[in-house]
């Protein structure tokens, strides 16, 4: 969420942010709403004054025996006055915070204008090599291999879901843990593991509702959501807190499955595991100081691209245009692997900033000082990695000539043996 006063001292400063990111929200509404709530806030203001002031004369008045009913009178015009008033002041707050709920992050200043045809190569790692042979794509050696079974998961669950089997679940589970200890080891990140499930003010706090309700999947008798991503309930371990001095900066990783309906991409490559409802992923969520967040993002992105180095993936970094920025971040990088099999890029990890943005909408805040005033720390996310589209990689980039599939090398010990046949 935005600051309130930012917004009405720098509308057109807003409204174009909406532009630039395709968000509708109505900047003008959130102005009107917000002054007129001041007035209201200043007539009640008024009234309690003049209340107070009318029952002091009351006292008075009774203290020297004479009448004080017209006095009271008006006492009694003022209340329901400020009961009219109250109400519709209560009606003009919970307005004010669903159309705030609905304004966009502004996009950082060198986030460049655009879609995401506008998205910018920052760097790539590794070599594209070209194999003798024609690499197939994951779903034909998955299958071929006996480790990723897609008629069964449209069996058991419907489009979209998945089984892995012996080597291939295996597989998956060497790279949590891989990529959990690296994290934890190597880039000092504490490991939490947080429920799947969250309340809406969770999803409030960090910015996927009330926009990307259609995206998700809720459990309306229980007002709880099965997360999208890990992001949801590490960051809103800090809902409602004040951190101290010593908390911030903070760094935090979770492995968890992620669930999303994928609204809206109809149309989109389908195949195989690359665009599914249900899938693992290790996330990483930072908590910064605002004058550091920008060199923290640097560093999460390249602990990201740390694990691609490891498993010898090549891949590389893209800064994405304001119009392909999420709703709630600042400014994002994505690593993209590429994927010889299906010839094309697969974004495994995405590397936000929020700035304050998800600080404000939690009330997550923060000492800077012992004693100091209150302020909001930046929150930072990034994806160390998505599994699925991992797999995916792993399956066409390591493919030998005689159908065989290397595993990378820090992976042999988790999995016990160093080849897929």
């Amino acid at each position: 969420m935005l600051d309130l006063k930012r917004i009405i001292e720098k509308p057109d400063l807003i409204k174009r942010a909406c532009e630039l990111k395709g968000d509708a929200a109505d900047i003008d509404k959130i102005v009107e709403t917000a002054h007129s709530r001041r007035e209201l806030i200043t007539a009640q203001d008024t009234l309690r004054a003049e209340v107070n002031a009318a029952s002091k004369k009351i006292g008075e008045l009774k203290k020297s025996g004479q009448d004080a009913e017209p006095q009271m009178a008006e006492v009694r015009r003022l209340k329901e006055q400020m009961s009219t008033d109250g109400e519709h002041l209560k009606r003009a707050e919970e307005l004010l915070e669903a159309l705030m709920l609905r304004v966009p992050n502004v996009p950082a200043s060198d986030v460049p204008p655009g879609d995401e045809s506008h998205n910018v190569d920052i760097r790539s790692w590794g070599e594209i090599k070209k194999p003798e042979f024609e690499v197939a794509p994951h779903w034909e050696t998955g299958d071929r291999l006996g480790i990723l079974d897609l008629p069964a998961g449209a069996k058991i669950s419907g489009s979209g879901f998945f089984v892995l089997r012996d080597a291939g679940a295996r597989l998956e589970r060497a790279l949590i843990n891989f990529m959990l200890d690296m994290h934890v080891e190597q880039h000092q990140y504490s490991e939490v593991h947080p429920p799947y499930l969250v309340n809406s003010a969770s999803m409030r706090g960090t910015g996927q509702l009330p926009k990307l309700a259609d995206d998700m999947y809720k459990l309306p008798d229980d007002d709880l959501w099965l997360i999208p991503t890990a992001e949801v309930p590490v960051t809103n371990l800090m809902r409602d807190e004040v951190l101290k001095p010593d908390q911030v900066p903070g760094r935090w990783v979770a492995y968890t499955p992620c669930f999303r309906r994928e609204a809206g991409t109809y149309g989109k490559e389908n195949r195989g595991i690359v665009r599914v409802h249900q899938f693992n992923k290790v996330e990483m969520v930072r908590v910064e100081k605002p004058e550091d967040s920008y060199d923290a993002l640097e560093d999460l992105t390249s602990q990201a691209e740390d694990v691609l180095k490891a498993l010898d993936l090549p891949y590389r970094v893209r800064m994405l245009a304001t119009g392909d920025l999420s709703f709630a971040a600042s400014k994002c990088y994505d690593l993209e692997v590429w994927a010889p099999g299906m010839q094309t890029w697969l974004e495994v990890s995405s590397c936000s900033n929020f700035e304050e943005f998800q600080a404000r909408r939690m009330n997550l805040r923060w000492r800077p000082e012992e004693g100091g005033k209150l302020a909001f720390p930046h929150t930072l996310n990034g994806s160390g990695l998505a599994l699925p589209r991992t797999v995916a990689a792993i399956l066409e980039n390591h493919l030998n000539a005689d159908g065989t599939v290397t595993i990378p090398g820090p992976l042999q010990d988790y999995m016990k043996c160093s080849e897929i046949k």
